[in-house]
């Protein structure tokens, strides 16, 4: 039978002061260029954002990349962003109005939104899968996992289901495993220790992991089995985004400015992604190759490919991560506004491939 049990793992040292879990970054300027977020006084829209880890990662770095450029500035915002323990955290603070924005898998988001939620998905960071599931040197096969401690958030949060997509891919179920809850920053420590024997990794997570045991190895790269999986999505309450829509524009347009940088100028992000994941720059330079050269997550204009999403949706219902019973209509979750908006105002910029 499954089991779900929480062990407090110590994360690996801090590589370099930085970051703490709880982040407050905050611009105090008048709107430039657009100002398209301003308030209605003349100064910068307040807005708070969740991340879905308690550091953050290069997946979700972008709103830092965002902030430490000026480009929230720009937009006549002032942000403040929190580190929270999972998507699920950062779902329920979004609904609670704890939080204006919140970023976080696509799964809890969609489920919250199938329990009753009124929110609105309308941007995204990485929404390509760049994850590895990580595994010891006696781990050779999907299948010697069974039994074992495997190192996830909580049930129904990003890492829970992409090591249920795995299992689900070579015939088994979570019931075949025992799920570990561990804290986003311990999953490498935990490895190293024996304490857990799997953990979706990021690709500096990797890169860390294998530094500190080169016979950690990885089992199964995500993106290659699910290129079209969608993963990780922006998102408010329909309240905040038809009250705010200057606030939600540029927000977007300085997310999409933020994507544009990391892609063009990699000496210039790699420093600031470095600080905030409280990792060498070293690191963090070699999963920018995997981020914006092999996998290319992050989105050059507006993303939110639909065929994605409902790709995305039927997974969830295939793989029984989505609440059973539960109908989500698309139309309703995604709201292309924002995005659309900024990308008219900064130009098309080059798809990916």
């Amino acid at each position: 039978m499954m089991s779900t049990r929480v062990l407090t793992l110590r994360g690996s040292p801090r590589r370099r002061g930085g970051i703490a879990a709880v982040v407050g970054l905050s611009l105090v300027a008048l709107a430039a260029c657009s100002g398209a977020g301003g308030d209605d006084d003349g100064g910068p829209a307040q807005i708070r954002i969740a991340l879905p880890t308690g550091v953050t990662s290069f997946a979700n770095a972008d709103v830092v990349v965002a902030d430490e450029l000026g480009y929230f500035e720009d937009a006549g915002i002032e942000v403040e962003i929190m580190n929270l323990r999972s998507g699920t955290s950062v779902a329920n603070g979004v609904v609670g109005g704890e939080f204006e924005v919140g970023g976080a898998s696509i799964e809890p988001v969609v489920n919250a939104f199938a329990g009753g939620a009124e929110i609105s998905v309308f941007a995204s960071y990485a929404d390509r899968l760049e994850v590895e599931l990580v595994v010891p040197e006696d781990v050779q096969s999907v299948e010697d996992l069974a039994g074992r401690d495997l190192g996830i958030q909580e049930v129904g949060a990003f890492r829970e289901a992409m090591t249920r997509m795995v299992l689900e891919d070579a015939g088994m179920t979570p019931n075949d495993v025992n799920y570990v809850s561990v804290s986003s920053d311990a999953y490498v420590s935990g490895l190293v220790q024996g304490q857990i024997a799997s953990a979706v990794l990021h690709p500096e997570q990797g890169f860390q992991a294998a530094a500190e045991d080169p016979s950690l190895h990885p089992l199964v790269n995500l993106y290659e089995i699910e290129p079209d999986y969608f993963y990780g999505a922006y998102f408010a309450d329909n309240a905040w985004l038809e009250d705010n829509p200057d606030a939600a524009r540029g927000f977007a347009q300085a997310l999409t400015r933020a994507h544009r940088t990391m892609y063009a100028e990699r000496d210039r992000v790699v420093p600031i992604i470095a600080e905030v994941t409280s990792m060498e720059e070293s690191v963090i330079d070699d999963a920018w190759e995997v981020y914006m050269q092999d996998v290319q997550a992050f989105p050059r204009n507006v993303g939110l490919e639909e065929n994605r999403l409902e790709y995305t949706l039927e997974r969830m219902q295939q793989m029984e991560t989505l609440a059973p019973g539960a109908e989500v209509d698309l139309a309703e979750l995604i709201d292309r506004g924002p995005m659309e908006a900024a990308v008219e105002e900064l130009g098309e910029a080059e798809q990916r491939e």
